[in-house]
């Protein structure tokens, strides 16, 4: 949903002009139903005075009369024509606080030592530092190259989990199709389906001379049972 100037404005001008509930208003400002309550009630955003959704174009008549007739029916904004004007591009490195800018080299040593498949361009862009940093810290030419450490970037602040999973798997599958295009099969062991994991592997069949009966008498024939032997080998008797 597009998202409206002075919300809470809005909200104040929708309580007073129509018989929307609460839940309505709520979904299309972006606030929580208590919230909405609470400026029906006086108690949040006193003397705050209503903005008109009609006349800021946010909203038309025939949206607003729609909702009235249904409850559960969520009215949807209109979508302004400077939107796009509006949404500021960015086309430089991220910007990074200044607390954190020192730890950069940590997060640069990480990646490179746990994701080789990123690019210089794609560091740079993902925690917001140089490639002439980000060169420094491979070959260890870095000024402070003594005292880096491998820190995971999300652990530092510099990006977010969704991020770096996002540009590892781009790089993954860049590399995969320049693998593919210089001929390159990787030949490692591939991950088996969960269900032939789990299976149990198949028994060997049995050996059948393994389930022969043991005939003691045919084993134990040639087998003195006198003692005749016995003694013969050992010293005579007086």
């Amino acid at each position: 949903m597009t998202e409206i100037l002075m919300p809470k404005a809005t909200a104040v001008w929708l309580i007073d002009n129509t018989s929307l509930t609460f839940d309505q208003i709520a979904e299309f400002c972006g606030l929580h139903p208590l919230e909405v309550r609470g400026i029906a009630d006086g108690d949040v955003a006193a003397g705050v005075r209503g903005a008109d959704p009609i006349a800021n174009d946010q909203l038309t008549r025939e949206e607003i009369e729609k909702a009235e007739k249904s409850s559960a029916y969520r009215m949807v904004a209109k979508k302004s024509k400077h939107e796009e004007k509006m949404q500021t591009k960015r086309t430089g490195p991220r910007y990074t606080p200044l607390s954190r800018r020192q730890e950069r080299p940590n997060a640069i040593a990480w990646l490179v030592k746990n994701h080789p498949e990123l690019t210089d361009g794609q560091i740079s862009r993902l925690i917001g530092t140089t490639k002439t940093t980000i060169q420094a810290v491979r070959d260890r030419s870095h000024w402070n190259a003594s005292n880096i450490s491998a820190e995971d970037p999300v652990a530092l602040g510099l990006c977010s989990q969704i991020e770096l999973d996002d540009a590892v798997l781009k790089a993954a599958k860049k590399k995969r199709k320049a693998d593919e295009a210089a001929g390159i099969v990787d030949e490692g062991e591939s991950l088996k389906p969960v269900a032939e994991s789990l299976a149990e592997p198949e028994a060997e069949p049995e050996d059948p001379r393994r389930r022969r009966p043991v005939d003691a008498d045919a084993v134990f024939a040639n087998f003195p049972t006198d003692g005749g032997d016995a003694e013969k080998d050992g010293d005579e008797k007086p």
